[in-house]
């Protein structure tokens, strides 16, 4: 099955509407810089190249900004969809099967609630609050979430708080059961290459959805219904397919090398 139509079922027809193509480009930058930090994670981690170390340290602080994008852009795109708890069910399927592979491949580097687990979720969460947050005001929306994201940033690190600004230690209960590390909340033996909560993301993912009611109207400015980079506009149009299959072919690919060159047991 072609795993872009599968999902686009639920998306509107586009008959009616022009397509965003910034969208398309946005989104298919934040992969191809998702796709990068992936390899050098895998080149680095497994060959111990210092180069490849080097480059990971430096952009590990830009990869919630490439993040952030991607699921701000499908808060967005949330508006222009028939039924997000439809897409939102499947792409959970997709995300625990990546769980599943991960866990079976390569455990040391599972992941147990990425990207995909938190956007499955987050659509999910949105599908059965729609209409209740619809009633919000949008300038209102954007600001309560953008406000709650944050200050909620640092939670899975154990305070509430904008760094340099305040914080409040929350307490470790919160943190001492292995079962609330989806919503935010990880203990200290929780694990996980890729990782996503609820806290503070689906509030980034929720500030996309009152962006998007104005793409439903088509209300964006001009140049953003017109391609500038057809490159990354084919990313973003198969964003999905990219983010789901580049991690296992990066990891093919490396191991591969390291088997062949003996660097593994």
């Amino acid at each position: 099955m072609n795993i872009e139509k599968f999902f686009n079922k639920t998306q509107k027809p586009k008959s009616n509407r022009r397509r965003i193509y910034a969208l398309d480009e946005l989104r298919g930058f934040s992969v191809f810089c998702m796709v990068f930090y992936h390899a050098f994670f895998s080149i680095g981690e497994i060959f111990k190249v210092p180069f490849f170390l080097s480059l990971l340290k430096f952009f590990m602080p830009a990869e919630p900004f490439f993040a952030a994008i991607f699921i701000i852009i499908s808060g967005i795109s949330s508006n222009l969809s028939h039924s997000n708890l439809s897409r939102g069910a499947k792409l959970f399927i997709v995300a625990m099967a990546v769980t599943l592979v991960t866990s079976v491949v390569e455990p040391e580097y599972i992941i147990q609630f990425g990207v995909l687990h938190m956007l499955s979720v987050s659509m999910l969460i949105y599908g059965l609050l729609q209409k209740p947050l619809s009633k919000m005001p949008r300038i209102f929306g954007m600001i309560l979430f953008a406000v709650l994201f944050a200050i909620s940033y640092c939670v899975p690190y154990r305070y509430l708080g904008i760094p340099n600004i305040f914080a409040i230690k929350l307490p470790n209960v919160l943190y001492s059961t292995s079962w609330l590390f989806p919503i935010g909340f990880p203990n200290a033996s929780f694990s996980s290459s890729d990782y996503f909560p609820l806290i503070p993301w689906l509030f980034a993912f929720l500030f996309g959805t009152y962006i998007g009611k104005y793409a439903a109207e088509e209300r964006f400015p001009k140049f953003a219904y017109k391609s500038h980079i057809p490159f990354f506009s084919f990313l973003g149009r198969h964003a999905l397919l990219i983010y789901v299959a580049h991690q296992p072919i990066i990891f093919g690919i490396t191991y591969a090398i390291a088997f062949m060159l003996g660097m593994l047991p």
